[in-house]
């Protein structure tokens, strides 16, 4: 970027940065997510740093906490309050713990770890043992006199078990269920509620009624020792909460010991597994040298210390800049724009792609080139934009229109009543035949392990295939003289299709690609088909696979009526006339009778006990670490369970991993039950 587009850029992040820590801070309203926030200060911190004769005292990047209300008396603070770093992977982890370490050479360093709680930042005052005073963070030098709210708090002690003098700081927070409270009442009367536990919390310390704050039940942590006249300072941040404990003050018992970068990652693993059992919202862990000595030793930057780092769980939203909007073309012919950014972490991924879904979206949200987006990674998947950060917009932003022709054939493309996407109307399309092969191939469908999409690809533009089924005509000679084959890899390749002709009837189904039916749809037809048809080609061994021929799923299929599609538990009315369309192309059946030619057999497993499994509906979420995804659903799927997509009223089960995202969220607004990995584990084995 040149500099008048940084200076530019710059100017508009300041501003859009101090709009919203105002809004947060100040008004406790959330416009956007945290890790939005976030996102767009790490931004304007890389450019201040590639530009650093850009940068004010005023900067974002340059203040420690918030502008006063000026509702409150302003106090100041007998010890600089700092924001802490933020780290957000492993890697800026081991950057951090690299920079502690070179300021203290040689030095035996351990850590403690505890509990970053998503509160309002609060500091005490304390006289011969009596509260005086409590104060919020404010810009760090000066702060608002809360004391009548603060009072309020039950686990806040107004005499110390010590008649000393002490500053002390700390978190006041909100359970979920005084939360949950709090809204309820606020909606009940007709008022706008929190938009979480953060806002809630600060909006009942600066209530001018203590009443106000007192029904709320407000709590509060302590974590953090400032000026006092004890005999002598604990020598560890350990030591430190263990002797608030014995003055009375309230601690967050989820504090641990960390002896290395190990240790802080599975304690980070740990908390963010525990993390939705938890009583109240956290957003991290908080990682501190545990020797004050060295504390001294290692100072502060020009706004934070060194001997301390936030933690954060990977946000599920991010900000990045539009360099490009490009469409792609399905296995269908649907057009869809995708988004090209400038690359970006969301929830523990790097982005560089996202769907913009179609064209009325992309008008509804007024999406421009050259934007600066909200991302997300919906259904913890597949990266979306969410919406546009409009003032941010410096004028050079272009607008996107739609194709009036495929962008690989050049084929015209229609958009039919009642729908949103436009659709490539020649079926020979190469894109479409390329993916409708990749997808065929997929792990899910026909599991061909090799034939990625470069692959497919290759042997289409070398004429070598045309559809799925020439795959299984394939020699060594076919392959051998590609680019970057090899005969290990060749020979690999022709062993995974010949694997593939055994295959179960819901991911043959599955593999061919219909049109709006996704895998639990294939699985619920299979299911029927299965039931229905009595053909005396089923086998009836229950001690060996049962095979089903393709020539009668052929006869079967073909014949059934629109009516009876539409009946199946699980398909709708337009999945339903989408596949009573597919079996009634001859295309399509001729591309079936190959597939049987070439041996493609479907086995059927023997009947299976009934378990705790059988008949559950699942829904995954986050990285589970025992597992893949997809075995987790083939488990589910071979105790006779179901695995859906979303979550909805009849999901059983949320399996929560790592880092689950938005699903977490709504599976506990819905009351379904959420089961850890181990007690996945333990579903499964009973």
């Amino acid at each position: 970027m040149i500099k008048h587009e940084a200076e530019l850029k710059i100017e508009k992040l300041r501003e859009k940065l101090k709009d919203l820590n105002y809004k947060y801070f100040v008004l406790d309203k959330s416009e956007v997510d945290e890790s939005v926030r976030d996102s767009l200060k790490k931004e304007l911190k890389a450019l201040e740093t590639e530009h650093p004769d850009l940068i004010t005292p005023d900067s974002p990047t340059q203040r420690v906490g918030s502008a006063l209300s000026g509702r409150f008396a302003k106090i100041p603070h007998i010890s600089k309050k700092w924001s802490l770093q933020d780290v957000f992977n492993e890697a800026e982890l081991s950057d951090w713990i690299e920079r502690t370490e070179r300021f203290i050479p040689n030095e035996k360093i351990d850590f403690i770890g505890e509990l970053k709680i998503d509160g309002l930042n609060i500091t005490l005052h304390y006289k011969k043992g009596h509260l005086v005073r409590g104060i919020t963070r404010g810009d760090g030098e000066i702060g608002e006199d809360v004391t009548h709210t603060i009072r309020t708090i039950e686990s806040i002690p107004l005499v110390l078990n010590e008649p000393i003098d002490l500053e002390v700081s700390g978190e006041v927070f909100l359970t979920k269920k005084a939360f949950e409270k709090i809204n309820k009442r606020l909606t009940d009367d007709g008022d706008e509620p929190f938009a979480n536990p953060r806002n809630a919390a600060a909006g009942s310390v600066r209530q001018l009624d203590p009443a106000v704050a007192g029904e709320r039940e407000l709590q509060a942590y302590m974590y953090e020792l400032g000026a006092n006249t004890l005999p002598e300072d604990p020598p560890t941040q350990a030591e430190t909460l263990e002797k608030f404990a014995a003055l009375g003050l309230p601690i967050n018992p989820g504090h641990k010991h960390l002896k290395n970068a190990e240790d802080i990652m599975k304690f980070r693993k740990q908390v963010a597994e525990d993390r939705e059992k938890l009583a109240y919202e956290i957003d991290g862990i908080v990682v501190k040298v545990d020797s004050k000595a060295l504390w001294a030793r290692l100072g502060f930057t020009a706004k934070a210390p060194r001997y301390a780092a936030a933690f954060k769980f990977a946000a599920i939203q991010s900000t990045s800049q539009i360099l490009d909007i490009q469409v792609q073309v399905g296995r269908t012919g649907t057009l869809t724009p995708v988004a090209h950014l400038r690359p970006t972490d969301v929830a523990g991924v790097t982005v560089t792609r996202a769907t913009l879904h179609n064209e009325d979206e992309i008008a509804r949200k007024d999406v421009r080139i050259g934007d600066t987006v909200i991302i997300q990674r919906a259904g913890d998947v597949i990266p979306e934009v969410v919406s546009v950060l409009t003032d941010l917009r410096t004028g050079h932003e272009k607008l996107f229109h739609f194709p009036k022709e495929c962008p690989i054939c050049g084929s015209p493309v229609v958009r039919q009543e009642g729908e949103v996407a436009y659709r490539c109307t020649n079926h020979d399309c190469f894109a479409q035949r390329s993916q409708r092969l990749f997808h065929f191939v997929s792990r899910d469908a026909m599991n061909i392990d090799g034939l990625g999409e470069k692959v497919i690809i290759q042997l289409l533009e070398n004429g070598i295939i045309a559809d799925p089924s020439d795959l299984y005509t394939l020699t060594q000679e076919d392959l051998i003289d590609l680019p970057l084959f090899k005969e290990k890899k060749t020979e690999n390749i022709l062993a995974a299709i010949q694997k593939s002709k055994h295959v179960t009837l819901d991911r043959f189904i599955y593999a061919l690609g219909i049109r709006y039916l996704g895998e639990q749809g294939s699985y619920e037809l299979a299911q029927f088909i299965l039931t229905r048809d009595t053909s005396p080609s089923v086998s009836v061994s229950n001690s060996h696979p049962k095979h089903y021929s393709l020539e009668k799923f052929l006869h079967f299929i073909k014949n059934l009526t629109k009516e009876e599609l539409n009946n199946l538990e699980g398909i709708g009315e337009k999945v339903a006339t989408s596949l009573y369309e597919y079996f009634q192309n001859k295309t399509h059946l001729s591309l079936i009778e190959k597939l049987s030619s070439h041996g493609i057999t479907i086995e059927i497993e023997p009947s299976k006990k009934q378990t705790a499994i059988t008949g559950k509906s699942f829904v995954l979420t986050g990285t589970l670490t025992g597992m893949s995804r997809n075995e987790a659903k083939d488990k589910i799927k071979s105790l006779g369970g179901k695995v859906l997509s979303a979550i909805t009223h009849d999901t059983d089960y949320l399996v929560a991993g790592e880092d689950a995202g938005s699903k977490l969220k709504k599976a506990t607004e819905l009351g379904i039950q959420i089961l850890s990995e181990e007690d996945f584990l333990k579903l499964l084995g009973s």
